[in-house]
């Protein structure tokens, strides 16, 4: 059903932007799959779409501001997450410092958006193995926040469920600031990126 993906020399490394989550239909829709979410809206906005399969991810192809883009939603569940993105970061020759991570934090109030230049897990099991994977915490990320669970819910629980109404009716306008964010992280770089979509709104 997917095409493989074959090695291109075609000039400079591309940025390498990565959504987290877990695969399947049963995942779609919960909290912690905000990263895939954010990433589905940034193809969209590139009139791109997730077709080919590279390092058990699927993978889409873009261009913005003439940067080459590599989109990938990892396939391996999130906690070994790692495995996928170091392997596309080898193949496509990517530097740290143009990795960008998106992934959902419970530590975040709901349409707050946080970038980083680096840092380190917090807990975070698929960042702990992005970290250990590529022997370095010094890559870009996009925190989207989630807000904390209700009452006594414990925090796995709640990220595995799905929004609910009143989030789901905002959370359009936070996957497009999502988007905008990495891709103004592209075209302007980190500090601009960080002093425009830092924060709760625009």
């Amino acid at each position: 059903m997917f095409k493989r993906l074959r090695k291109k020399d075609d000039g400079p490394a591309p940025f390498l932007i990565i959504g987290l989550g877990n695969p399947g239909p049963d995942f779609k829709e919960n909290r912690h799959n905000v990263g895939f979410m954010v990433l589905d809206q940034l193809a969209d906005q590139l009139g791109e779409r997730f077709g080919r399969v590279q390092a058990e991810s699927l993978v889409a192809s873009a261009r913005h501001s003439g940067e080459r883009l590599v989109l990938a939603k990892p396939r391996t569940f999130m906690n070994p997450s790692g495995r996928a993105v170091s392997a596309l970061a080898r193949f496509y020759k990517v530097m740290p410092e143009h990795i960008l991570v998106i992934y959902d934090d419970a530590d975040l109030p709901f349409e707050s958006l946080r970038m980083r230049p680096g840092g380190g897990a917090a807990g975070q099991k698929g960042m702990r193995s992005i970290i250990q994977s590529l022997g370095t915490q010094d890559f870009p990320r996009l925190r989207v926040g989630i807000g904390r669970p209700p009452g006594r819910m414990r925090t796995p629980d709640y990220v595995l469920q799905d929004f609910s109404k009143q989030q789901r009716e905002v959370l359009p306008f936070v996957l497009r600031r999502a988007a905008d964010a990495a891709l103004t992280f592209v075209s302007e770089g980190i500090d601009a990126a960080m002093n425009e979509y830092n924060g709760a709104e625009g």
